[in-house]
């Protein structure tokens, strides 16, 4: 198989109030905007992708029509101390994880999409010497 493109798309009952905080929050621009599906896109020289899905259309097979459960989604980010400043202090979004350091590698916290879609927003650092051996070298 020979890739295109790959994203997740986010099955939400709230397109609309996901759309403001993936743009508004976020830095993602709308390439598609229909009232059931959206689709998104960092700029920049690796253009990331995202797309929002109304859970009840019809695109779904009918079994798998239901809101979104259990998604992680990691946005590595040069200084995550200022992104906690930015996202909790200054807009206010409350910390399902506060922002700390992590002896296998990151400093980090999370906050939660309008969908409960966890945002883990992550600096990688210098890991413990516990965790060095398991990093995989290049």
């Amino acid at each position: 198989m020979r890739l295109t493109s790959f994203y997740p798309v986010i099955c939400t009952p709230r397109p609309a109030e996901s759309h403001r905080f993936y743009t508004g929050l976020l830095g993602f621009e709308t390439t598609f905007e229909a009232d059931w599906y959206v689709s998104l896109r960092r700029p920049g020289t690796s253009p990331y992708e995202l797309a929002l899905l109304d859970y009840t259309h019809p695109t779904l097979p009918e079994a798998y029509r239901k809101p979104v459960q259990g998604l992680l989604l990691n946005f590595e980010v040069e200084d995550v101390d200022a992104e906690w400043g930015r996202l909790v202090l200054h807009e206010g979004l409350h910390p399902e994880l506060d922002l700390r350091s992590e002896d296998f590698g990151q400093r980090h916290f999370i906050v939660a999409d309008p969908n409960g879609v966890l945002i883990d927003v992550i600096t990688p650092i210098t890991p413990s010497e516990a965790y060095e051996d398991q990093y995989a070298t290049p």
